[in-house]
């Protein structure tokens, strides 16, 4: 980018063609122009102070010119005129050919992770944001890192989180207790096996990651279960496309409720984004409600989610673990399907979890990698 320059611009309809050093083209239509004028944006908070209807849809360029890399437009209405930086314009292309991709690559993985898993201190962690950088940006790509050497107290793991930013409040509280206890409201709460699921879909948007500190586990047993959900879906895609699609468009109930609350909501248990990418998954057979789905599809709707659940028993995607005192393990829960192995409820075993949503991590992300990539 520091080399390119931009170089000339004609008038196509409704649109400049701009042309950099480099022979690259892209068009800017003359709406997006104005409305991303510079002076468009307060000085200070940088949002957009514009309105777009201030304008008609008909505004053209009267003069136009590219002189020293830049482009100045004046235009036909409001007595108004706008600098571009060649640069600038480059960086939001938004033509097919220029439009830039993104550099992050998430990393799917199957059982042999188990050899690959990060891990960071938790002095470091909270010392040093190139570590804390690191760590996180493993974690984005992997889904899954750990951290040794957690202090033996409940505030250690706000400290981690608040390292990040602030934590999420479920109808569990903004901390949460995973240990045996009578009269449970979640099976988390018992001592009985897991399987691998998605936390709290019932949600209107699940929580994103999950933080799990041990602080006892001295039981036989309870060992910590994970799947890459997102190599598991992979694998579906190509291998059983109808039931990939069927799971990815067919929206399913989910349903928390105790004595305090009925939480209840309707998802597709894969979630595409707008270009068609994996982005989430939200499996979990134990507070699935009853399906209501059409009449027309509910025994291919079976098919696909029994194919699912099959999957998610192959040890070719799962790894297990011991989590020992002082251990932490985080997680994107809309990612990493998580349980664990039954236990003895006659020892002790005690998590200590919490949540930071997806947005905050990747507002942090893109902070510390402003200042340290």
């Amino acid at each position: 980018m520091h080399n390119l320059t931009l170089q000339s611009a004609s008038l196509i309809d409704h649109a400049l063609l701009l042309t950099w050093n480099d022979g690259k083209k892209a068009s800017f239509h003359f709406l997006w122009l104005r409305d991303n004028c510079p002076t468009a944006l307060h000085p200070e908070t940088k949002e957009r102070v514009f309105d777009q209807l201030s304008v008609t849809s008909d505004i053209h360029p009267l003069n136009y010119a590219v002189e020293n890399g830049c482009l100045t437009i004046d235009w036909s209405e409001g007595d108004h005129q706008s600098q571009f930086c060649g640069g600038w314009l480059r960086e939001h292309a938004y033509s097919k050919e220029l439009k830039p991709a993104s550099n992050f690559q998430a990393l799917s993985w199957g059982s042999q992770f188990i050899n690959d898993i990060g891990v960071a201190t938790f002095d470091n962690l909270m010392a040093d944001d190139k570590t804390l950088f690191s760590w996180m940006k493993q974690l984005n790509r992997d889904g899954l890192i750990l951290v040794r050497n957690m202090p033996d107290t409940a505030q250690a793991l706000d400290d981690i989180a608040h390292r990040i930013d602030y934590q999420r409040r479920t109808n569990f509280g903004i901390t949460f207790e995973v240990r045996s206890k009578p009269n449970p409201i979640n099976l988390a709460y018992t001592a009985i096996a897991l399987p691998l699921h998605t936390d709290l879909p019932n949600q209107e948007t699940p929580p994103g990651y999950q933080f799990l500190h041990c602080l006892v586990n001295d039981t036989k047993g309870g060992e910590s279960v994970f799947a890459d959900g997102l190599k598991v879906v992979e694998d579906l895609r190509i291998e059983a496309p109808e039931h990939f699609k069927r799971l990815a468009t067919v929206a399913i109930p989910f349903r928390f409720h105790d004595d305090e609350h009925d939480i209840r909501s309707h998802h597709p248990v894969i979630n595409l984004d707008h270009q068609g990418n994996i982005v989430e998954l939200k499996y979990n057979a134990h507070i699935a409600s009853v399906f209501d789905l059409p009449d027309t599809i509910m025994h291919d709707y079976y098919l696909a989610y029994r194919d699912l659940m099959q999957r998610l028993r192959s040890l070719k995607y799962r790894i297990q673990f011991r989590l020992e005192a002082g251990d932490m393990v985080v997680f994107d829960n809309r990612r990493v399907l998580h349980g664990r192995t039954e236990f003895e409820p006659t020892g002790q075993r005690h998590l200590r979890g919490c949540y930071v949503d997806r947005t905050e991590f990747q507002s942090r992300l893109r902070v510390l990698e402003a200042k340290h990539a």
